[in-house]
């Protein structure tokens, strides 16, 4: 059987792998646009913000030693840039030698990943504007800092990536503003714990306009303006907005795409050709929660994708991929931030109303004993349905949060109830935890709600 790979960062990277584990004879070729693979994406902001003092750190493997591991072929600065289903052909542009050819495939998997939304690319054709996604990009950031050594920076777009980078910029010493469309900052979060980010983010000295989308760029980078008006002077600019999915080819060969691009695939991955698959941020995915489509572009779906895909493509397996719950986490400063499952936001857009269909509690436990020195606060948000299945949780704190968060993770997956959650048996000793661990008093709290023991008022309903 002859595979192609197109792309090879994450879920293709794993899947060359476990295609070569689980069949020594396969014909496997890579295909990458770029110069790299297999790099730690997620890694760059630290990178440039000194964390991470060695480039080298951030890449997992290189070329020649993954094709004398697996026995397969990977071609760097290649270009897939049509697939002809009719003929089981893909063509391909040798980017360096300005040459395109073809090459034929049994199966192919697509793992293009996705790519920074620029509302106006020519943007970017300005001295002192940059995107983060690749390599490349890191370098031109990094040279750009060390040439110059910016005094203040924007950053537009207020997702994971725009905190990164605001807190290594900081820690570079370097004044940063913040601009979002939106009227907070984790899209994804509910805007109540939302919030408490956008808090320690002042107090750490970073300048916020939410609410406030960016309008221009202007003056070679120098001065960008606001959708209100506002105008900010600044030295360097990130545009960290968003990502599309790169489904370009796969439109282009007729596969079916979902209302926001992304490739449809079924539950083995398989596209609507059945000899392509696809994975990763290009793809559509089963929210685990609520059942519907939806994009989820985190690493660690894209990684678990790409190692149950190889054997639906070798024919020797059905491993289904259920769907994501976009477990993910964030170190903002000292601060770290976490969130699985549904948020309200994510129920309301599906016509979930609360107090019928859902409800919550907001508890503030401490992360360990509290006569053990070193205790910090946090914040966990619980979501449940008014039956008692658990939806989803937020947490904000300092220490513990992301044990926390996978706890709660591991309890969705299983479809848990708040009455598992008092119920789980978690490792105590004062330095960790205390003897009834945080998640075990959210689920306390929300049992008390489903049993009418309390009669809880919303901030809302509060202010009403």
């Amino acid at each position: 059987m002859k595979i192609l790979v197109v792309g090879a960062v994450a879920g293709g990277a794993t899947a060359l792998a476990r295609l070569r584990r689980m069949d020594e004879d396969a014909e496997i070729i890579v295909f990458e646009r770029g110069n790299y693979i297999s790099y730690a994406n997620c890694g760059l902001p630290y990178y440039i913000g000194e964390a991470i003092k060695n480039r080298d750190s951030l890449f997992v493997s290189d070329k020649d030693t993954i094709e004398a591991k697996y026995g397969v072929e990977i071609r760097l600065n290649s270009n897939v840039s049509a697939i002809n289903r009719d003929k089981k052909t893909v063509t391909v542009e040798n980017i360096l030698e300005d040459t395109t050819y073809e090459e034929s495939y049994d199966k192919i998997l697509l793992s293009t990943g996705s790519s920074p939304f620029v509302s106006n690319p020519a943007w970017l054709d300005q001295n002192r504007v940059f995107k983060l996604w690749t390599i490349p990009d890191t370098d031109a950031i990094y040279d750009f800092i060390r040439r110059n050594s910016p005094k203040s920076a924007v950053i537009v777009g207020g997702g994971f990536i725009g905190l990164e980078m605001a807190e290594n910029l900081v820690d570079r010493g370097i004044d940063v503003s913040l601009c979002d469309m939106a009227d907070q900052v984790m899209p994804p979060m509910d805007k109540d714990m939302a919030k408490i980010v956008e808090i320690r983010l002042a107090e750490k000295g970073v300048n916020l306009y939410l609410g406030n989308g960016l309008k221009d760029i202007q003056n070679d980078g120098a001065v960008v303006t606001l959708a209100n008006g506002t105008t900010l002077e600044t030295e360097l600019a990130i545009l960290s907005i968003g990502v599309k999915p790169n489904s370009q080819i796969a439109e282009a060969a007729g596969l079916e795409l979902n209302e926001r691009r992304g490739i449809k695939v079924d539950k083995y991955m398989r596209t609507s050709d059945e000899n392509i698959y696809a994975v990763g941020d290009v793809i559509g995915v089963t929210d685990y929660i609520l059942g519907n489509e939806t994009m989820i572009p985190l690493a660690g779906p894209a990684n678990k994708q790409g190692r149950n895909v190889a054997e639906n493509i070798l024919d020797i397996g059905k491993k289904t991929y259920d769907g994501t719950l976009g477990t993910s986490v964030a170190k903002i400063f000292d601060m770290t931030v976490a969130s699985t499952g549904a948020s309200e936001k994510s129920l309301n857009r599906a016509g979930k109303v609360y107090g019928k269909d859902y409800l919550y509690t907001i508890v503030h436990p401490m992360s360990h004993a509290g006569y053990y020195p070193g205790a910090t606060p946090m914040t966990i948000k619980l979501i449940f349905a008014t039956d008692g299945k658990v939806l989803g949780a937020q947490i904000a704190g300092y220490k513990g949060v992301d044990k926390r968060i996978d706890t709660i993770s591991t309890l969705l997956h299983f479809h848990g109830t708040v009455t598992d959650l008092t119920n789980l048996e978690l490792a105590y000793a004062p330095p960790y935890s205390s003897a009834k661990d945080p998640v075990n008093f959210a689920g306390y709290t929300a049992e008390n709600i489903l049993a009418g023991l309390v009669s809880p008022i919303t901030l809302d309903e509060l202010e009403a």
